[in-house]
C-alpha cells in the first residue's frame, strides 16, 4: 500500500519535467529561426556568420532535444 501512496508524487515531478521539455525544445528552435531571420537586427559581417552558425546550431539541438524526449530518452529516472 505504500506504493500506492508514492506514484501521484511521482508522476508531478515527471508531468513537469514533459512540459519543461517541450517548452525549451520550443524555446531553442524559436531562437534558431529568429537568428536565422535577423530578428536582432546583426548588419556587420562577422555577427552575420555567427547568426547563421548559431541559428542552425539552436536548431540542431532544439530537434536533438526534441527526439530525446518524445523517444524518453530525455529522463535520468
Amino acid at each position: 500500500m505504500a506504493r500506492d501512496d508514492q506514484e501521484p508524487k511521482q508522476m508531478v515531478p515527471s508531468t513537469m519535467r514533459v512540459v519543461f521539455g517541450i517548452i525549451m525544445i520550443i524555446v531553442y528552435v524559436g531562437m534558431g529561426v529568429l537568428l536565422l531571420i535577423n530578428y536582432f537586427d546583426w548588419h556587420t559581417e562577422v555577427l552575420t556568420w555567427l547568426r547563421y552558425i548559431g541559428g542552425i546550431l539552436f536548431i540542431l539541438y532544439g530537434i536533438w532535444r526534441g527526439i530525446r524526449q518524445f523517444w524518453g530518452i530525455d529522463s535520468s529516472l
